[in-house]
């Protein structure tokens, strides 16, 4: 055992320094897992002999090629959408237009944001969900019993003017890469949210009169004004993989997830069997799902869908999570168009103070927010 975990672990002071996160951790010189990051035996990620939590096979997400949705083809690429919403939650972007350097720069810069002293990290320590930006560790480091094997920081990205002043200086180039990355991703975020509300029949398509791109354009409008969350998640090399996870099974509170990852392998996803499956990171694509505000928005119809992050022994893992939804104040709930006497109302009215309320009274666990909203 290191000098640094000689220490009982729930001595206030080394629980201190797991509050300082992962990366903080590692720096100490840990060789094992501290009891704090250790998961009950049937949450661990690969355990034998049969059971729920087992990985199965690599799996390939449906692909939506982007240049073809913006095509002759759009027709065809709107159902693979529209299949891929309901069936999987979850797909992959190709041809998606952001640059290469672009993408490059994110995850270039956020490795080094990751490698600066805890002295610089730790400036943007906060413990309020509504700041502008926000260093952190695990998936919920105040109600977690076990905590997860990450740290990230978080950048709010609208409105620019507003939150960029408090964004971090180092490294010196960070707010011009990130910026830049999302406002692409802003770009591609709203022609999708187009894509989806045309693939749910909500908007009209090319062949439409004024009064009805009037009612198209008032809708999209509300998506442009809506919240963007960038998430930077750092996953670092963990001396005993198989007992901890990167991040917890959940689904993602928003409309759309636009997800980042450099090359190492760690995201699953579990199928409509409880079988969780490794998605092969596809070079120069993004991995996109479907969020809870989509599922609530669709009455059901396209699914938010559990995920988790596995930790490895050799590499460390860095993605970029740029969150897309509605407004912060605006009421999420099912679209009246997709309700009807054959398909009634499936989920209560929410809004992001009521999910805020949610997450600091309780330990969030899957999918149990989005459970909380559905009608008997």
């Amino acid at each position: 055992m290191s000098p640094a975990m000689s220490q009982r672990e729930d001595d206030p002071i080394l629980e201190c320094r797991f509050q300082k996160g992962v990366k903080h951790l590692c720096e100490s010189g840990i060789t094992s897992l501290p009891s704090r990051y250790i998961l009950p035996v049937s949450e661990r990620p690969n355990l034998r002999g049969g059971g729920m939590n087992v990985s199965d096979l690599n799996f390939k997400l449906p692909i939506i090629d982007f240049a073809q949705l913006q095509g002759p083809q759009r027709p065809q690429v709107l159902n693979k959408l529209s299949k891929a919403c309901e069936e999987y939650g979850f797909f992959q972007v190709t041809n998606h237009g952001i640059p290469g350097d672009v993408i490059q720069s994110m995850i270039d810069v956020s490795k080094r944001f990751f490698d600066l002293p805890f002295e610089e990290r730790s400036k943007y320590m906060s413990t309020d969900m509504r700041a502008p930006v926000r260093y952190g560790t695990s998936f919920n480091q105040k109600k977690d019993g076990v905590f997860c094997w990450r740290d990230f920081l978080k950048l709010v990205c609208h409105p620019p003017s507003d939150v960029l002043p408090y964004w971090p200086t180092s490294p010196a180039d960070l707010r011009e890469a990130a910026v830049t990355y999302s406002q692409q991703a802003k770009f591609l975020y709203m022609k999708l949210v187009e894509a989806v509300l045309e693939s749910l029949g909500l908007l009209v398509g090319t062949t439409m009169h004024a009064d009805e791109e009037n009612a198209d354009n008032a809708a999209l409008k509300e998506f442009e004004d809506g919240s963007q969350l960038m998430v930077v998640n750092c996953y670092p090399s963990c001396p005993q993989p198989d007992l901890t996870l990167g991040m917890p099974p959940h689904s993602d509170y928003g409309f759309l997830t636009l997800l980042l990852q450099d090359e190492v392998e760690g995201l699953q996803i579990q199928n409509c069997q409880g079988k969780w499956l490794n998605v092969e990171p596809l070079p120069n694509s993004l991995v996109v799902n479907v969020g809870d505000h989509l599922e609530i928005f669709s009455n059901g119809r396209y699914k938010s869908v559990l995920h988790r992050v596995l930790v490895n022994s050799s590499k460390s893992r860095i993605s970029v999570a740029s969150l897309h939804s509605f407004p912060f104040d605006r009421v999420v709930r099912p679209s009246p168009k997709l309700v009807n006497e054959a398909n009634p109302r499936r989920y209560k009215d929410t809004d992001f103070a009521t999910f805020l309320a949610y997450v600091s009274s309780c330990e969030p666990k899957r999918k149990n927010f989005l459970e909380s909203r559905k009608l008997p």
